[in-house]
């Protein structure tokens, strides 16, 4: 759920969530260290890992001088941990330093796309540079004969957090959050570069 915001809002989102709500909003406590909260998003997804379902949120939330990303997994008992466990973590980066809100969209009947139609998914991609994905592969100099090593080209690209949701899976309220969001965002980025 994204909400033009209040913590009191993102804490009724965490609590609709359904994942450990006050393990979830302790954590983003810690996090926001007083900030106001201007915008978030909340995404539990569950998914089947073998014959166990598993559990993860991811929590966005835009302050006015920072991006906190926090997501948040459970665990069954192992070897080091003799009951179920869950690992939580954020991360704060200044939204001077987000360098890139990548929004994909995957639209049906593309020649009858029309300004304000839905999506049927969106992917959401941030990246502030502590991660990247680089991609290589042999260089070529266009002959086909050639046998010469080229050496390699590639891209790197940055890819700190990346998040999908879809009208199948998720419904038309969270596909249309995501983009509010995404939105939300890339408002705050150009705002914090003009200060």
């Amino acid at each position: 759920m994204v909400e033009t915001g209040t913590r009191e809002g993102l804490r009724l989102a965490i609590q609709q969530a359904g994942y450990y709500p006050d393990l979830v909003a302790d954590t983003l406590e810690t996090a926001l260290a007083g900030e106001p909260v201007e915008s978030f998003f909340v995404h539990h997804e569950p998914h089947f890992d073998r014959d166990e379902l598993r559990r993860h949120i991811s929590v966005l939330v835009v302050t006015p001088t920072r991006l906190i990303v926090g997501h948040s997994d459970d665990y069954p008992a192992d070897d080091t941990h003799e009951v179920p466990y869950a690992t939580t973590s954020t991360e704060s980066v200044p939204l001077t330093g987000v360098s890139s809100v990548v929004v994909s969209r995957t639209v049906p009947t593309p020649a009858a796309h029309q300004m304000g139609d839905r999506p049927l998914e969106v992917v959401l991609t941030i990246g502030w540079g502590a991660m990247s994905r680089v991609d290589v592969e042999p260089a070529t100099c266009g002959d086909p004969e050639c046998e010469a090593d080229h050496g390699y080209t590639g891209t790197v690209t940055s890819d700190d957090f990346t998040l999908r949701v879809s009208e199948a899976g998720d419904g038309t309220n969270r596909v249309d959050h995501m983009l509010e969001f995404a939105r939300s965002l890339s408002a705050a980025t150009v705002r914090a570069r003009e200060r």
